[in-house]
């Protein structure tokens, strides 16, 4: 038996001719560059309000909602939680790249987590309306005015979003293939198995997950299809059957990536190898199979809500406007339509790109203080 066949599976062999003698320049680009990019958002960070988002007439943050439990200080807990997880998984990663360089399920962590260069589109095209009053990147900046409000630190924890549910997923399938033996269903087909697995746990985990942190008020949908929407037309309305699915086109292909057969090489290395992708840098190869993997999963979230903002059929405003010291983002005049007080934004792509050639259109509001947004107004 040869040295690699008697090796645990997923376990990679260096020989000692090719075992590395100086500094791996690689990994140390890799480092600073990322100490660099969180030095940057430390340097820029903000809470204020850019003149371009922020509603003149108003002072200070008046709330005319109240979040749960009428805590005042909701949003330090997510953002204390989200500088926690970026630094403790910037150890585990260090620690177990030294261990296992090259590891599927870090290659992963990595591109889970630069996925959020896309934050802002994704952040427009659900209507997601983040709480300014959140350490977010100044809202001048390109890609970051795609954002309706803001664009906030926390994202930097997407990857135990995007791909926490592999975990439990895995978990679960193995203990159900070893149970049920080889000729079981979750055996013969356990990519198949693993997708149905992370969709249900995906699935439960956003809608949990989304609906506490609407309700404490760290950012709002406002706008969406009142069909499938929980709590439509409040300040707190979720997409759920919207939402809760959607991200799921993420976290599925997250997961079977990463997902290694009884060879011990995991999808992702097997498609890197089929494609011939960078042979002699198998784990360059395998990350760059990833990357566009799930940009484009990330693609086809935004997408799907693309269509839904495009169709018009996001019909159903959150009221009241939770965040008065910024403008109303109402890139289609439906806040207006039920009797909200601007001043309005409308955004950036807020023309062709939402199925609206000529922008904005002109609306007619209600008799002032008539309509499902008439019982307050962004000027408290």
């Amino acid at each position: 038996m040869t040295t690699q066949e008697s090796s645990p599976a997923g376990t990679r062999v260096v020989s000692p001719a090719s075992a590395r003698t100086g500094p791996n320049w690689g990994r140390w680009i890799s480092l600073v560059a990322w100490l660099a990019f969180l030095g940057l958002f430390a340097a820029v960070g903000r809470t204020d309000v850019d003149p371009r988002v922020a509603n003149p007439n108003v002072e200070g943050r008046p709330r005319p909602v109240g979040f749960l439990t009428g805590f005042d200080h909701w949003q330090v807990i997510p953002q204390a939680g989200a500088l926690i997880m970026v630094v403790v998984l910037t150890v585990v990663f260090i620690r177990g790249w030294r261990r296992n360089p090259g590891s599927p399920v870090l290659l992963m962590v990595l591109v889970t987590t630069l996925i959020v260069w896309q934050d802002p589109i994704m952040n427009w095209s659900p209507y997601a309306v983040y709480n300014p009053m959140l350490l977010h990147w100044p809202e001048s900046w390109p890609l970051i005015m795609m954002s309706p409000t803001v664009e906030p630190f926390i994202v930097f924890g997407y990857v135990t979003f995007y791909f926490g549910p592999y975990f439990p997923a895995i978990w679960i399938l193995r203990r159900m293939a070893a149970k049920r033996g080889p000729e079981a269903f979750v055996a013969r087909h356990p990519l198949i198995s693993l997708a149905a697995l992370v969709l249900v746990i995906g699935f439960i985990f956003d809608a949990v997950l989304e609906i506490s942190l609407v309700r404490t008020g760290l950012y709002i949908y406002s706008q969406a299809i009142p069909f499938g929407t929980l709590f439509p037309g409040t300040t707190f309305q979720f997409p759920l059957i919207w939402e809760s699915l959607s991200v799921t086109f993420v976290m599925i292909p997250a997961a079977i990536l990463v997902y290694r057969d009884d060879t011990g090489k995991s999808v992702a290395e097997k498609l890197a190898a089929k494609a011939k992708l960078f042979p002699t840098k198998p784990v360059l190869g395998t990350f760059l199979v990833m990357f566009a993997i799930i940009n484009v999963s990330y693609f086809a979230y935004g997408g799907w809500f693309w269509v839904i903002k495009a169709s018009g059929l996001a019909t159903s405003v959150a009221c009241p406007w939770p965040y008065p010291e910024a403008k109303v983002y109402d890139p289609q005049g439906y806040y207006e339509k039920e009797g909200a007080q601007g001043p309005f934004s409308v955004g950036k792509w807020s023309t062709w790109q939402q199925g609206l050639p000529d922008g904005r259109p002109d609306v007619e509001p209600p008799p002032r203080g008539e309509g499902a947004c008439a019982t307050q107004g962004p000027n408290g």
